[in-house]
């Protein structure tokens, strides 16, 4: 990775203080990133076509390495949707929308994923990082903070990442996932 850092892409300072707690864990040497707020626009497609199309697209606005992430909530009665979509539904409906949303459905099984993508620069492929966390769809539960979290209870938890310690949620989210193999990769980067 040499010496200069990557730029972390994202507006929201929940997601970066999140990504801060957990790349500043002891593991191995620490992982230098700033943080940049872009204005990129939103593609359709897949977790994996947008997470390949926004950070290509921030490697030519930076000219630089740079990591770019993005969250979907699906819902398993819902083949996977809403998705990456999940901003779009929590910020027209709510936490009582989203759940009203499974009404009448058999399950409230859900999954929350993550994927982290880091381009070297412009020019050159990005590489995405995946972390899932299972769980369920409930009425929402503490602190509403952080996005979906007042109504993701986590698996085999009994609570909502938002009645979650940062420790905990840390521990098995989606995000610290898929950040836990970003930092891998990155530190096998700047050993090479």
């Amino acid at each position: 990775m040499g010496s200069e850092p990557s730029v972390f892409v994202t507006g929201n300072a929940g997601k970066l203080r999140e990504v801060r707690e957990i790349l500043a864990q002891p593991e191995g040497a620490p992982i230098d990133i700033e943080s940049r707020d872009l204005d990129l626009p939103e593609i359709q497609g897949t977790t994996q076509e947008i997470a390949t199309e926004k950070c290509r697209r921030a490697a030519e606005l930076i000219g630089g390495p740079v990591i770019t992430e993005d969250t979907a909530l699906c819902f398993a009665a819902m083949n996977g949707l809403p998705g990456p979509y999940i901003k779009f539904f929590l910020r027209e409906l709510g936490h009582e929308g989203l759940n009203r949303m499974l009404d009448g459905f058999p399950t409230r099984s859900a999954w929350a994923l993550c994927t982290f993508a880091y381009s070297a620069g412009p020019g050159t492929q990005p590489v995405l990082f995946e972390g899932r966390t299972d769980g369920k769809i409930v009425p929402a539960r503490g602190p509403s903070k952080f996005g979906w979290d007042p109504v993701f209870e986590a698996e085999d938890t009994s609570l909502t990442y938002a009645e979650m310690e940062a420790t905990q949620k840390n521990a098995i989210s989606h995000r610290g996932r898929a950040l836990q193999k970003l930092r891998a990769y990155l530190q096998e980067l700047g050993s090479a």
